[in-house]
């Protein structure tokens, strides 16, 4: 499940601390690193506190579904000793029972690991806590944009030794969406869509990196209303709302968490008069593709492509 949708009574907690073709990608086989990379290493991610790593871990502990996937699609996957109960991609993770939503220091501890990642520690708790048994505590916060998303994939590669594939990485996961929005057909007028994460209508706005995919290719996000960063751009729509904006596309990322497809929304009261439900251009989508910032986020673009050129014919 993804760490952006799974809780859902959550929800607006996260977003208040935001301020998180659906092919099957297999992970890129992990190949040597062109050099064991050069450490001590300086961090800087956005959001975090800035780490200095002085080896290169050996053990490292992913409490980050996103994360997790970047580690393997890197080459690190070697490294990785144990993650959190929602990476479950890919299927060689060790997953377990730690969450990375109420991370428990002594039990991250009992991995032994040399390295945790995590999406959030606030008041550096769990840093403070980890460093005393000499445990190093990474923070990639949800990113905002794409060019942040592609900024961590460089940023787990330096932090594992992996420098050049995690820049690698970066360039080929910019250069494949750079290009499906280049080779996206025109459509006629401008297309409005709505973004679900859960069946009590929370969505995403423009501001936020899932909004951003949207903008590529020039749709008008429902969402956004008066003000996109309001919420930390996840806001909790009301269904009266969706029904009178009458969006043209509908895309679902909440089909393998709670069973939403195109025949429940369509017997929502008044839903089967949205143009998008009679065009039949609702879209189902894989939950964590939808919502994670991992290398996979290539096939919810190519999702998105599919939907705008289908509605463009």
């Amino acid at each position: 499940m993804s760490r952006l949708r799974i809780p859902l009574l959550l929800l607006p907690l996260f977003a208040v601390l935001a301020l998180t073709g659906c092919a099957d990608r297999e992970p890129e086989g992990e190949t040597a690193s062109s050099a064991q990379g050069q450490f001590p290493v300086e961090l800087h991610p956005e959001g975090g506190k800035a780490v200095t790593i002085e080896q290169r871990p050996e053990r490292i502990v992913s409490l980050s579904p996103s994360t997790t996937e970047t580690l393997f699609a890197v080459g690190a996957g070697d490294q990785v000793v144990a993650v959190d109960s929602f990476s479950n991609y890919p299927e060689d993770a060790p997953t377990t029972s730690l969450s990375g939503i109420n991370a428990d220091p002594q039990a991250i501890a009992s991995h032994n690991p040399d390295l945790v990642i995590v999406e959030s520690d606030l008041d550096d708790k769990l840093g403070d806590a980890l460093a005393k048994t000499g445990t190093q505590t990474l923070v990639l916060s949800a990113p905002s944009t794409l060019e942040q998303a592609y900024e961590q994939f460089r940023l787990v590669g330096k932090a594992t030794g992996h420098a050049d594939e995690g820049a690698d990485l970066a360039t080929r996961t910019k250069e494949e969406i750079d290009k499906l929005a280049a080779d996206a057909p025109e459509t006629s007028g401008s297309l409005t869509y709505y973004h679900e994460l859960d069946p009590t209508f929370y969505s995403v706005t423009s501001a936020t990196f899932i909004g951003q995919i949207y903008d590529l290719f020039g749709l008008t996000n429902i969402a956004d209303q008066d003000d996109p960063n309001a919420l930390g751009g996840y806001p909790q729509l009301s269904a009266a709302h969706v029904v009178q904006s009458n969006p043209d596309l509908i895309f679902l990322a909440d089909t393998n968490c709670c069973g939403q497809n195109a025949d429940t929304v369509a017997a929502r009261p008044g839903w089967d008069t949205i143009t998008a439900v009679k065009e039949n251009r609702v879209h189902a989508m894989d939950d964590d593709i939808a919502s994670r910032w991992s290398p996979r986020i290539v096939d919810l673009v190519r999702t998105v492509s599919d939907a705008v050129a289908a509605a463009g014919r």
